[in-house]
This record gives structure tokens, C-alpha cells and sequence, in this order.
């Protein structure tokens, strides 16, 4: 099991399927291959499913539907993984702050691995592989420069011609379907947050609704969070007695706002956002005491976000 080169794998397919994905693929001066799923170029939804699976390190099924929130139809991602504390926490997890002149992006992706970003979380998983090719993803509205991509291959400890970097904007298909289907990872890293013994977690499957595209990058950064912290929903197989009770998003005291209104408030900072907002709206567990959930899905507010309610 390699993640980085599954991510490969799936970056060098979709290279040869550009024109079917609707992506744009080209080279920095120093050979690292940028492939643009969301930014300047269309992507789509077989761009944003791929996008995703990268992420994960291959280590996941992802598919797509269709789904009732309170009366509106909205496309679903569904994410299933036998390997969540690798494929979420090791790989998919946006944990790498990626800066350059004028540039700033959170980096996901199996290239984590290999850099060791941030070094916490590789402390309390211990995942480690060696590869000579790595993969990262970026949320971002600007394409890497050749200094970024410079900076994250010497992280990783491989050659520049040796990275390959995923970009996509938040409003965007690919941007939309890839943040929906951090459903599971929201799960772990509020788990991880609250000190739980993660080794016992077998598997896990979550759905989420995915964003319609109605706002640029600034609106649709708080529609997107939205989709994960009042419509998604979390199943989790563990080994060990577990209690979802304080995982859900409700147990945030600013609970029941759409996310833009929390940002707001909170001076658009981040960190001034109470950390268990960041969570899916519904988790079970099923582990040897029994099934457990807590939680509940809030189509009111995926309303009000997407300005329906």
C-alpha cells in the first residue's frame, strides 16, 4: 500500500482524460506538473470524484447521487474507506500551510506523508511510506509559482519534475465535490481533537450534499463548510467501545447560523471559530456495545445557506 503512488496514478489519468474531465494539464519551467480541475479550466463532476480520490491516496470508493434536504434535490457525494486513519488523517486532511509571493493555499493530498505536515497528527498516526513521486492538491484562485512547487518538493524529498500539484477554486464543480467529500475526515479530526483512541476504527462511510454553484470563491467558502456541518452524515465501524455524543456539529455553541454569518462574526478568522463547529451533523457508531448515533441533518440552514430558506 502506497499512497503516493496510487495519487500518481490517478493524476496521470487524469492527464490522458483532460479533454473527458474537462481539466487542463501543463509543466512549471522546472517540471512539476500542474493539472487545473477548477480554476481556470471547466473540471467537472468526473474531475471533482478524481480530485478527491488523490486526496485520499486512492484509498476510498467515492460516488455521486442525488439526495432530499427538506424539499430541495441536491447532489451527494458518498465516501467509503477501509482505511480512514490513513486515507483522511495521513493523506486527505488539509494540514500543510503552502506560502509563496502573493500565494497562500492548504495543502491535501499523500505529498503530506512524505513531508510530515503538520508533524502532530504523523505523531498520533504513524503512517510512513517511502515514494519518489507525490501528489498534492490546493484549493486556491491562482496557480502555483515555480519557487512554491521548489518548496514543496524539497519537503517531500523528491525532484521537481517528480510532483504533481492539483488545483481547483472553491467555486467551482471539482472545488464543490472535493470539500464535500472531506465528510469522513471532518469526523476524525474532531475525534482526533478530543483525544480519542482512533487505532480501534475499522471503516467508515459518509455522505454529504455538494454545494450548487451560487457565489464566487468568498461566498462559496462558507456554502461548502455548510454542506458538512448541516448535511453530512458519518458512519464509523470500530473495534472499541466509542460515544458520538460530542462529535456532531451541534455541540458547537454558535450551531444553527450558515457559516457565513460565523465568519463574520468572527473578524473572518478561522481560529476565532469555536472548533467543534467544524464537524459533520451526524454520526454512528457501531462498535461491540452496541450502535450508537448523535446528531441530526438541518436542511433548514443548507437552505438559508444557498438562499432557498
Amino acid at each position: 500500500m502506497n499512497l503516493n503512488r496510487a495519487a500518481v496514478a490517478i493524476a496521470e489519468e487524469m492527464v490522458g482524460k483532460r479533454e473527458e474531465l474537462k481539466v487542463e494539464a501543463f509543466e512549471l519551467k522546472n517540471g512539476t506538473t500542474v493539472i487545473d480541475c477548477g480554476l481556470k479550466a471547466p473540471g467537472g463532476l468526473g474531475a471533482g470524484r478524481l480530485f478527491a480520490l488523490a486526496c485520499m491516496g486512492g484509498l476510498a470508493e467515492i460516488g455521486l447521487g442525488l439526495e432530499d434536504y427538506g424539499g430541495i434535490e441536491l447532489l451527494t457525494v458518498r465516501v467509503a474507506t477501509d482505511h480512514p486513519i490513513i486515507a483522511c488523517l495521513a493523506s486527505q486532511k488539509a494540514g500543510w500551510s503552502i506560502k509563496g509571493e502573493k500565494f497562500f493555499a492548504l495543502g491535501s493530498g499523500p505529498a503530506r506523508i512524505l513531508a510530515r505536515k503538520p508533524k502532530k497528527t504523523f505523531e498520533r498516526v504513524r503512517y510512513t511510506e517511502v515514494a519518489g513521486k507525490a501528489v498534492i492538491a490546493l484549493e486556491t484562485a491562482k496557480y502555483p509559482t515555480e519557487a512554491v512547487a521548489e518548496e514543496i518538493a524539497r519537503e517531500c524529498g523528491i525532484k521537481t519534475e517528480d510532483l504533481y500539484i492539483l488545483v481547483a477554486r472553491t467555486a467551482s464543480v471539482a472545488g464543490a465535490i472535493q470539500v464535500s467529500a472531506r465528510v469522513v475526515e471532518t469526523a476524525l479530526y474532531r475525534m482526533d481533537h478530543l483525544e480519542f483512541e482512533l487505532a480501534g476504527v475499522r471503516g467508515a462511510v459518509g455522505t454529504a450534499p455538494v454545494a450548487p454553484l451560487v457565489g464566487d470563491d468568498g461566498r462559496m467558502m462558507g456554502i461548502t463548510n455548510d454542506m458538512i456541518i448541516y448535511g453530512g452524515s458519518v458512519y464509523i465501524s470500530s473495534s472499541a467501545p466509542m460515544d458520538p455524543a460530542q462529535i456532531p456539529s451541534s455541540n458547537s455553541k454558535a450551531y444553527g447560523k450558515p457559516f457565513a454569518e460565523l465568519f463574520e462574526e468572527a473578524g473572518h478568522d478561522f481560529y476565532k471559530i469555536p472548533p467543534e463547529t467544524f464537524a459533520p451533523a451526524s454520526v454512528t457508531i457501531e462498535s461491540p456495545s452496541g450502535l450508537l448515533r448523535a446528531g441530526a441533518l438541518n436542511p433548514g440552514v443548507i437552505k438559508r445557506s444557498i438562499g432557498l430558506g
